[in-house]
């Protein structure tokens, strides 16, 4: 059974930093691509960052040049290293394993709340 647990939300000063983790387990993580959503209330949920197997990358315009996206497949865990964060970054993240570059895949994790606020 494939389960995925994030890590590293919080609340941050506009301008701030954090660094996202979710670890998986099964069998499946190196072959798969993984990546991060996110979602607001009154929003749909949007992808913010996806790496698939081979390395190719895709991130929202949103998140482009403040975000990075890694992974680490002998640790089965992808990466989300938020810098720069705006107010409009708040919302809760969640992973997703089995993603393309541009539609999530059929596993998710719990989510984490990223709150940005002075």
């Amino acid at each position: 059974q494939v389960q995925l647990v994030e890590s590293g939300g919080g609340l941050v000063h506009p301008g701030g930093s954090l660094r996202l983790s979710c670890a998986t387990s099964g069998s499946i993580f190196s072959i798969s691509g993984v990546g991060w959503y996110r979602h607001t209330p009154g929003k749909e949920r949007e992808l913010v960052a996806v790496i698939s197997s081979g390395g190719r990358l895709n991130y929202a315009d949103a998140v482009k040049g403040r975000f990075t996206i890694s992974r680490d497949n002998t640790k089965s865990t992808v990466y989300l290293q938020m810098n720069n964060l705006e107010p409009e970054d708040t919302a809760v993240y969640y992973c997703n394993l089995g993603t393309s570059l541009y539609r999530p895949g059929a596993y998710w994790g719990q989510g984490t709340q990223v709150t940005v606020s002075s």
